[in-house]
């Protein structure tokens, strides 16, 4: 629909009205607005006294020149937004890792940061349980206390075997290297190089080791019961430190104080006793009897979790007495795992043998251990 040439919308005097001849062609525009040349006067018609006015069309096109820049001044700008973006330099790289995560060495380069020091450990262990307690405490979550607070040591129990597993792959590749050695720089570098990150590894674990302590004391702490893992070992390692350290000296000595370790040095007791047996101030007056007879004795026991043998093994934690824990192994040997497990408590000949009443398992343990000459020592109804 065309609309109607009236001065308000901007359409009148750009299309002729009716009847009068459309405008000049482009040629004549350019012709009238750039006149020919010449070196006489040029003379120009003057409508009364006013100013000449511009044409009618020259007029409109300014004013559409106004709304709409021209396009050279759009794409006047030097900056090109599909050039291509050049990737960063490793140096650019290596500045930006340092700026977000500082120095890291990598796993085949040695570790030169401290480690922490005790007060900090022990504070921060302080800080995780004291945040548990308060938390928890005297809500509907206090019954899950316990078993938080024994998982927080095992955070760090478990962080110590993962430790322990990368010691023993560092010791395998340690007895490859030194198979492999050939007289090269480039072998023997290589054994230096896992002797050191054995070493590191060991620093590491006992580290970890003194986390687990002293979580261990503030759960016995808060719990009043000693921390004893579900399965497997706990043990205290001691830092092995020299100015230099061989390689097979390095393998030897771990390996000795590994097995020093789980068997320690001193007279083996045996003790043995029912599930049903509680009277725990005859066993503990019994045992600091031996105990005074025999300061640096290892207590065997079942490993029961209850009755005569949990007793004595509090009773271990409380002396710091070394215990060793022989559990029937009820999947491999089913209803004659009791009796392995004496056979093999009886393998390590211990000096003496502590029997509690019980049943025929007690009577088996007890009977065995005279067979071998091993004294036994009957507590309770039937014996002293």
């Amino acid at each position: 629909m065309r609309l109607p040439f009236r001065t308000g919308n901007g359409f009148a005097g750009y299309f002729p009205p009716p009847g009068r001849p459309g405008f000049a062609s482009r040629s004549k525009i350019a012709g009238s607005r750039h006149p020919p040349l010449r070196f006489g006067r040029c003379r120009l018609r003057f409508r009364g006294a006013g100013a000449v006015r511009p044409p009618l069309f020259v007029a409109m096109k300014a004013a559409m020149g106004a709304v709409d820049p021209p396009r050279a001044s759009i794409m006047s700008t030097d900056r090109d937004d599909t050039s291509h973006q050049h990737a960063a330099s490793p140096t650019d790289h290596i500045i930006t890792e340092l700026q977000l995560y500082g120095y890291r060495p990598f796993q085949d380069e040695p570790d030169l940061r401290p480690l922490p020091e005790a007060r900090t450990v022990a504070g921060a262990v302080a800080d995780i349980f004291d945040a548990l307690i308060a938390t928890l405490g005297e809500t509907r979550l206090e019954p899950d206390l316990p078993d938080l607070l024994w998982s927080a040591v095992n955070l760090f129990h478990r962080a110590t075997e993962r430790i322990e597993r990368e010691l023993d792959d560092n010791g395998q590749a340690q007895k490859r290297s030194q198979r492999d050695q050939d007289g090269s720089e480039i072998r023997s570098v290589e054994l230096e190089r896992l002797t050191a990150e054995g070493m590191t590894l060991i620093e590491r674990r006992d580290t970890m080791e003194v986390f687990r302590d002293q979580a261990a004391e503030h759960f016995v702490r808060h719990t009043g019961s000693h921390w004893h893992p579900r399965s497997g070992s706990m043990v205290n390692h001691r830092a092995l430190t020299a100015a230099v350290i061989d390689s097979r000296d390095f393998i030897a000595a771990r390996h000795r104080a590994e097995t020093e370790l789980l068997l320690p040095a001193g007279p083996k007791i045996a003790f043995t006793g029912g599930l049903d047996f509680n009277d725990h101030r005859l066993i503990w007056s019994r045992l600091d009897q031996v105990h005074a007879k025999h300061p640096d004795m290892v207590l065997l026991h079942g490993g029961s979790p209850k009755g005569a043998e949990l007793i004595a093994a509090r009773w271990a934690d409380h002396r710091k007495v070394p215990q060793i824990a022989f559990k029937p192994d009820w999947t491999r040997y089913a209803k004659a795992a009791p009796f392995k497990r004496n056979d093999q408590m009886l393998d390590v000949l211990p000096i003496g043998v502590l029997v509690f009443p019980g049943t025929g398992i007690q009577d088996n343990l007890a009977d065995k251990a005279r067979k071998l000459g091993i004294p036994v020592w009957k507590v309770g109804e039937r014996g002293a």
